[in-house]
């Protein structure tokens, strides 16, 4: 069965459910788990023309990132699993392709992706990197969406842990 489960977050609500749901497969198969954070800057303008502010920017997406990845990891150890920690830094490239790499590189067996679950439009304009994931995956992949009943047992559990 599954060994390696790899979680890519954001520090979303939909990738707390994703975390919930692989710390749950990983304590009943005694799997391991690797917390993902990809480093995105969005910025349009060249490095060059923010001069010291780019640098800046960037500490401050990658400190934002750490600090998802220490809370993913306390949420995981209060779940009752031990997870390491991988922050990656996306530098133009697309982040579905960037989580793909790192579970080659791992190597995983199995993806856990938290999804907001967009259809149509929407997802045509924000595009879906869980979409980009399902379609590349070299391992299966599990997508869970934080609605309904599922959504007030992630706030529950997000609840408790809100102390940490």
């Amino acid at each position: 069965m599954y060994k390696r489960i790899l979680v890519p977050t954001d520090g979303s609500d939909t990738a707390r459910a994703g975390l919930i749901e692989a710390c749950k497969l990983a304590k009943g198969l005694g799997a391991q788990v690797r917390l993902l954070y990809i480093v995105e800057a969005y910025l349009s303008v060249p490095p060059e023309a923010y001069g010291v502010a780019y640098h800046q920017v960037t500490e401050s997406l990658r400190a934002g990132g750490a600090s998802a990845l220490l809370y993913a990891q306390t949420m995981a150890r209060q779940l009752g699993v031990t997870a390491e920690t991988q922050l990656v830094e996306a530098m133009g490239t697309p982040v579905g392709e960037l989580i793909i790499k790192a579970a080659l590189d791992w190597p995983a067996d199995l993806i856990v992706c938290g999804t907001h679950g967009r259809r149509g439009l929407a997802r045509v304009v924000m595009g879906s990197d869980a979409e980009y994931v399902v379609r590349h995956a070299p391992v299966p992949v599990l997508l869970v969406r934080q609605e309904g009943w599922f959504a007030s047992s992630v706030a529950d559990t997000a609840g408790a842990l809100s102390g940490l």
